[in-house]
């Protein structure tokens, strides 16, 4: 049995194996991708499909894209008989995106911190489910690029 150990959802982990650090894990993914559902939506409302269509079509992607993950993140909690985290009821916007540089700003924060987050999960997974995590990780870094974002190294990290 190994020692526990903090995760950053702030609970203790690791005294029941590595499939419960896998769990742990995909649940950071699983609370983060419901983030980013709820602010591409609000991120969305504030882009004008007539005005900025390039931006919207974009944010329009990226939304359908997170929405998908989160449910298959859901999905995989629930095979490896996990509950699956629920969605805070609201998360924080910015007080300013008024403007359409203010939405890339945003967004592009979003997909570095997805690629951040799918780095933990590639970290700490294995086999199909960190294969995925890869896959989810090199899109948000790319997503990231088209907001306007820098190439790294290593993204994520």
């Amino acid at each position: 049995m190994s020692e526990p150990t903090d995760d950053p959802t702030g609970t203790t982990a690791g005294t029941t194996g590595a499939a419960t650090g896998a769990v742990n894990a995909l649940q950071v993914a699983l609370s983060a991708e419901h983030g980013a559902v709820f602010v591409y939506g609000a991120l969305g409302a504030q882009t004008s499909q007539s005005r900025q269509p390039t931006l919207f079509g974009a944010l329009t992607r990226a939304y359908a894209l997170h929405r998908d993950r989160r449910d298959h993140l859901t999905s995989v909690i629930v095979a490896a008989g996990g509950e699956p985290v629920a969605a805070e009821p609201g998360y924080a916007l910015p007080a300013d995106l008024g403007s359409p540089a203010a939405v890339k700003v945003r967004a592009r924060a979003l997909e570095e911190s997805a690629a951040s987050t799918y780095a933990y999960l590639v970290a700490n997974t294995s086999g199909p489910d960190r294969a995925w995590a890869v896959q989810a990780l090199l899109d948000a870094a790319v997503r990231g690029l088209g907001f306007g974002g820098k190439p790294e190294r290593l993204p994520g990290l």
